[in-house]
């Protein structure tokens, strides 16, 4: 039987989106691992969204708190809103009461990644502050570590993400994922879909 991820993700201009797409890519490479692409809902009216300039969101499912439990394992992304997850992935945090009071979620493998408008935008500070939604639920939070060898010590480029996960800088929003952050977010797809595999073989 196949291993259930899914990457659960929020994403105001495409930054997340792109990530998400390619950390499914990476999960979707592993064998025996069925990989699924979410949405979480929006809380912007529309009229607010147009003022902001925000594209129109990909036909990607919107996802229930619910749904979660059919899950193995996830990758949850969102931009980083004031150092920490943005306001829409809190609210469907803040939405899963019934199954923060079920557990039902608990041992289950989850991994992170952002995007931030710049290196002080809290590239580090909005995986370490959402680790506490994990917490409450009795998710396991996966860390990538130093696994991504190498280029984890690139210094001559620019890129996001860190021992936490991958991440990306979106600038003043013309800026998009680089190669490296991309493939950074590629590994991770695969390195969770193979820690979900693991811990699901165990029980």
């Amino acid at each position: 039987m196949a291993v259930k991820l899914y990457i659960v993700y929020y994403s105001t201009y495409g930054h997340v989106e792109t990530m998400a797409q390619e950390i499914y890519r990476g999960a979707s490479s592993l064998e025996g691992v069925e990989a699924t692409l979410w949405q979480v809902p929006e809380t912007l009216p529309d009229k607010v969204l147009e003022k902001m300039q925000a594209p129109p969101r990909k036909e990607v499912p919107i996802i229930t708190p619910e749904q979660l439990v059919e899950a193995d394992g996830f990758i949850f992304g969102f931009p980083s809103r004031f150092g920490m997850m943005a306001a829409q992935f809190k609210a469907f945090f803040d939405s899963a009461d019934d199954v923060w009071r079920s557990q039902k979620l608990a041992g289950k493998p989850a991994g992170i990644f952002w995007s931030t408008g710049f290196h002080g935008g809290g590239q580090e500070n909005t995986a370490l502050t959402a680790i506490t939604q994990l917490a409450h639920h009795g998710i396991v939070f996966v860390p990538m570590g130093y696994t991504f060898e190498a280029d984890m010590f690139e210094v001559n480029e620019v890129k996001g993400g860190s021992t936490y996960g991958s991440g990306t800088y979106a600038g003043d929003g013309s800026r998009q994922p680089t190669s490296l952050e991309l493939e950074k977010a590629f590994y991770q797809g695969k390195y969770i879909a193979s820690i979900t595999k693991k811990l699901k073989s165990t029980l």
